[in-house]
């Protein structure tokens, strides 16, 4: 009787910090990625950190990258992460610069594909680093590109069975392979 009196008011302790707890939100929209990697880091100084990303045609701003952000607006408003964007066709090029920045710690977060202001139709990633991270772990990233999925099958299996975890996949228009699905994925490097 006692525990149970004890978790029921757990439960509603719970429940009451839930309800107290909000949510400040920040939208950001653009047409150039360059921009909005300025952007991601700029809401990061005020404590925001990213959640969403999706590319696409938007009603008054033509094609977009569109992010939302979040913060709990309780907790102070600290820079706790540092973003960066990589936007490229060629599929080659984005798995290239995904390591360069995994090897400096970058985790991925999200990706999209748009077309782009200046690149025409890009894959878009976004990445984020911990400022208070472990400097011991980084990260090396493996793409997959291809225009069928029995393929993408195999060799998901394959980077499966190297380490590797599926983190993200979308389809886009590339500039050798045509239409493909490109798949990120990601392995923790311990130094």
């Amino acid at each position: 009787m006692i525990i149970r009196a004890m978790v029921c008011l757990l439960i509603s302790a719970n429940m009451s910090l839930a309800a107290d707890k909000t949510v400040d939100y920040r939208v950001l929209a653009t047409s150039k990625t360059s921009t909005m990697e300025k952007e991601l880091n700029e809401a990061s100084e005020a404590g925001f950190r990213m959640d969403k990303v999706m590319g696409g045609q938007t009603t008054f701003g033509g094609s977009e990258v569109v992010v939302v952000m979040s913060k709990d607006k309780s907790a102070p408003a600290v820079k706790k992460y540092t973003y960066r964007l990589l936007a490229t066709s060629k599929t080659s090029t984005m798995e290239k610069e995904l390591n360069d920045a995994g090897r400096e710690g970058f985790r991925y977060v999200d990706q999209t594909a748009f077309n782009t202001a200046f690149g025409g139709d890009e894959v878009v990633s976004i990445l984020e680093l911990e400022r208070d991270s472990n400097p011991r772990i980084t990260y090396e990233y493996k793409l997959i590109a291809t225009s069928k999925t029995s393929t993408m099958q195999k060799e998901l299996q394959a980077a499966g069975e190297q380490g590797f975890s599926f983190v993200g996949v979308t389809v886009s228009k590339t500039a050798f392979g045509g239409k493909e699905v490109l798949s990120i994925l990601r392995k923790d490097v311990l130094h």
